[in-house]
């Protein structure tokens, strides 16, 4: 073999080496944190089936906040219900909030709110609900109790998140005050789950998308990259989901090296498609279009 050749050879197999080497330890690293990590997830969403994909660039992710404190009226039902949409042609991270007291149709014909949904049928008829009233898809999701989601913020954002605090809050023992601050991951927790003033659900959400905004426009150089999967698999380990590792992976490259553009957000019901109906069999509800709020979504979701 002649020498330049075999030099080429050499570095080629070299590279290749070094390839090996760091998806190995990759795979490693994720899968050690995600067991030490790991909590007891629950069997009610282990037949979950996703909505093929309309496009291998776009996907849809169903989000799912519990909180383990609920009172026993609400115990299982989800407190708080997104849908994020993330298209990697166009890089722009979209953001779908449902209120929780929404009365829509399920599966069987009846109406309910909405967070009742996931208490009946878990993640799948929570889907379900969301493909029959706003005929919107979902591919995977991710049920996250409060606890774990201030634990990840703390493992994300170990300098905290900035907030301009649009009020003052106190919650759970948490002293919120109005003005721009750095927040930690039980503090953060508490203003976006606030609810208990004149807006109820509509302030919430509205603070919550503020938090995700606020998030994505942080997430830029938080960790080295060859720090991914560690920080993957421990987060992973904490939360409930049907999203391919590879895939959680590569949603994180794009959001830690900031190739995403500024979220945009949508809150549902919109505006002037609903009311209030306190003589319900599932007490106070909202009341909404449901037509018009699905245009409003797909409108949503094709512009970019």
């Amino acid at each position: 073999m002649k020498k330049p050749l075999r030099i080429l050879t050499i570095t080629l197999l070299s590279i290749l080496l070094v390839i090996v080497s760091i998806g190995c330890y990759a795979a490693i690293s994720f899968q050690s944190a995600k067991e030490d990590s790991e909590a007891e997830l629950p069997a009610i969403n282990k037949n979950f089936t996703g909505d093929e994909q309309t496009s291998d660039k776009e996907l849809t992710v169903m989000v799912v906040g519990n909180d383990s404190r609920d009172d026993d009226e609400d115990q299982g039902r989800s407190d708080t219900l997104m849908v994020g949409h993330y298209d990697g042609k166009t890089k722009q991270p979209k953001l779908i909030s449902i209120m929780r007291d929404s009365y829509l149709t399920f599966p069987d014909g009846g109406l309910d709110k909405i967070n009742a949904a996931y208490a009946y049928g878990g993640a799948q008829m929570t889907k379900e609900v969301l493909n029959i009233n706003f005929d919107l898809p979902i591919n995977y999701y991710v049920v996250m109790d409060f606890k774990e989601f201030s634990d990840i913020i703390d493992e994300l954002y170990p300098k905290g998140v900035k907030i301009d605090a649009e009020k003052d809050i106190n919650l759970d023992g948490v002293d919120i005050f109005k003005g721009e601050q750095t927040m930690h991951g039980n503090t953060l927790l508490q203003y976006a789950r606030f609810r208990m003033d004149e807006e109820g659900d509509f302030g919430r959400v509205r603070r919550q998308q503020q938090v995700m905004d606020a998030l994505i426009s942080q997430s830029k150089d938080l960790i080295p990259i060859w720090e991914l999967p560690q920080v993957a698999g421990k987060i992973v380990g904490k939360i409930d989901t049907n999203v391919p590792t590879s895939l959680f992976i590569d949603l994180a490259k794009d959001f830690l090296t900031g190739k995403v553009k500024p979220l945009d957000s949508l809150s549902v019901p919109i505006e002037d498609s609903w009311n209030f109906n306190d003589d319900t069999p599932s007490g106070s509800v909202i009341e909404l279009d449901a037509q018009k709020n699905a245009e409003a979504i797909q409108s949503f979701l094709k512009d970019n």
